[in-house]
């Protein structure tokens, strides 16, 4: 949503009123699409003129204009699966989809702030520390995919996962030396919300992979990176969030190097002398 983008993109420059008008923003589109600057206003908690100002802030032409942009975005980013495979297929689905992937990973990967970025991955190779991944049922792949890249880097990379018995044992159990990167978009899987905090309360370094500044996991994450996950069809895409994952493994194995060699020689060895893998 252009709206989000722009108010992740604007967050440290928030004042605690605007904040929160921002929050009802990004949580009650519905009303910021239909309903007036007083509505948002007393839902807020905040003044008229904090409404307007924040929108002035965000690059919009007044409240109206914001109106118009959360109107036109509001289907696809906030509508489920169920609605939106319902929509016609774009006339030309592989320019759409090369569209909306290169603009995706553009948009994840030039947002990042280089210190945040460094500080992330020295915590992901900190071997020293259990790293583990929190994530929300949509984004469960992409989650796989890092866990199995870094444990191929390092020991002690685990995911956070199960019912609710086993996800409350491994949060239960985290220590404050741990790193938890915790992934979720809107709409956020409740648990992984629950979850993420409950981390917190122990003490633990934790990163927010999510979709704004303004996400329940950025609230409780040291670091927070933002992905773009504009999606061609009825889901989210993430690709923006594969592309972040790729660049925090290079980073790892870049400060892990001498280590990682001798890991991967290892195990190329150990593939070669079993003939585990065909280049036919």
């Amino acid at each position: 949503m252009e709206a989000a983008d722009r108010i992740g993109q604007a967050s440290a420059s928030l004042t605690p009123a605007e904040r929160r008008v921002a929050e009802v923003v990004l949580e009650h589109p519905q009303l910021v699409a239909f309903g007036t600057v007083a509505d948002l206003a007393e839902q807020s908690g905040s003044g008229a003129a904090t409404v307007v100002r924040l929108a002035t802030k965000l690059g919009f032409d007044g409240f109206t204009a914001l109106q118009a942009s959360v109107q036109h975005d509001l289907a696809r980013q906030l509508r489920p699966a169920a609605e939106r495979i319902r929509e016609p297929a774009a006339t030309d689905a592989i320019a759409n989809h090369l569209s909306l992937e290169l603009d995706n990973v553009r948009a994840t990967l030039s947002s990042l702030d280089g210190g945040a970025l460094s500080d992330v991955v020295s915590h992901l190779a900190d071997v020293g520390r259990r790293v583990f991944v929190l994530s929300g049922d949509a984004s469960q792949g992409v989650a796989a995919q890092l866990v199995a890249d870094l444990s191929a880097l390092r020991d002690r990379v685990l995911r956070i996962g199960g019912n609710d018995v086993a996800v409350r044992r491994q949060v239960a159990l985290l220590e404050p030396a741990d790193v938890v990167l915790m992934l979720d978009l809107r709409r956020y899987d409740r648990w992984v919300i629950d979850a993420a905090r409950e981390a917190r309360r122990v003490g633990v370094w934790a990163v927010a992979v999510t979709d704004s500044l303004l996400s329940p996991l950025a609230a409780v994450a040291d670091r927070t990176l933002v992905v773009a996950a504009a999606g061609g069809g009825p889901f989210d895409s993430h690709v923006g969030t594969l592309a972040l994952f790729n660049l925090l493994v290079a980073g790892v194995a870049d400060r892990l190097r001498t280590a990682v060699t001798d890991r991967l020689d290892r195990a190329e060895a150990a593939w070669q002398g079993s003939g585990s893998l065909s280049d036919r």
